[in-house]
């Protein structure tokens, strides 16, 4: 098992069947009409000759209007209330590590990280957790995985360059 340092706000609980739908509605694939469009486009190869770093903006964009209308119309979507709150210590592709000795060995959970990429969101993730602080990630969306591994790519990337500076 092999962890990176890395500090994310996570909030979670024991999994149940709310939480488990929640997981579910979290896919975005019926939340989301303009990701759908822009997967279509891609698919269809309509994205070719379009810039991909000025789409995802234009995409980011368009879901921060769309969630400030839901905001101003009193349509926000409410989140489960969760049991715990802790920091990660470490992370990994298939595993973490929180600060505080809160889990449960053998019991499965569900979380949802603030995962600080951009557009910055929560990720949702059923995990197991392996001892009192460390679990092993069970479940996570695709487009959510993609994200975290791409987190933790640039982290590495980061702390590399450290060490590199420190010794050169």
């Amino acid at each position: 098992m092999r962890l990176i340092p890395a500090y994310v706000e996570v909030e979670f609980d024991e999994f149940n069947e709310k939480l488990k739908e929640e997981f579910d509605k979290f896919s975005g694939e019926s939340d989301d009409p303009i990701g759908q469009y822009i997967k279509l486009a891609k698919a269809r190869g309509e994205t070719k000759d379009t810039d991909p770093v000025l789409l995802e903006l234009l995409v980011a964009l368009h879901r921060k209007v769309d969630e400030l209308t839901s905001i101003v119309k009193n349509e926000e979507k409410k989140l489960l209330p969760l049991k715990y709150k802790s920091e990660t210590q470490g992370i990994g592709f298939e595993y973490f590590k929180i600060k505080d000795k809160l889990f449960k060995k053998g019991k499965k959970y569900y979380a949802r990280f603030d995962l600080p990429v951009f557009p910055k969101r929560k990720v949702p993730v059923i995990f197991e957790a392996i001892d009192e602080n460390t679990a092993k990630i069970l479940h996570m969306h695709e487009r959510d995985e993609k994200d975290y591994n791409a987190f933790i790519t640039a982290r590495e990337r980061a702390i590399i360059r450290e060490m590199k500076a420190k010794n050169g």
